[in-house]
């Protein structure tokens, strides 16, 4: 309840100093409008820049991960044949 009378009063305060200073309102708008353009555009370069640098690092990650899985792939195939080699073996020496 005090958060709302408190929000009100201070509507009130904020319409009736918009009406009295207009004109210095209107000079800090125009103060503070370039400033907002130029660190809002910053903002958006840097963004764009990190945007840039995730997608490039991304790339790599998946180079290196295709990489990885031919590895994979030829490790799981190099374990087939020593599975095969050894289930073959004990069957030679039983036999022999």
């Amino acid at each position: 309840m005090m958060s709302l009378a408190g929000g009100i009063i201070a509507l009130i305060l904020g319409i009736i100093g918009l009406i009295f200073w207009w004109k210095s309102f209107i000079i800090v708008l125009m103060g503070c409008i370039p400033i907002l353009l130029i660190l809002g555009g910053a903002l958006a370069t840097y963004l764009g820049i990190e945007e840039i640098k995730d997608k490039s690092s991304s790339d790599d990650f998946n180079d290196d991960s295709n990489d990885l899985k031919s590895e994979v792939e030829s490790l799981k195939e190099e374990i087939k044949g020593l599975k095969e080699e050894k289930a073959t073996s004990p069957e030679e020496e039983t036999k022999e």
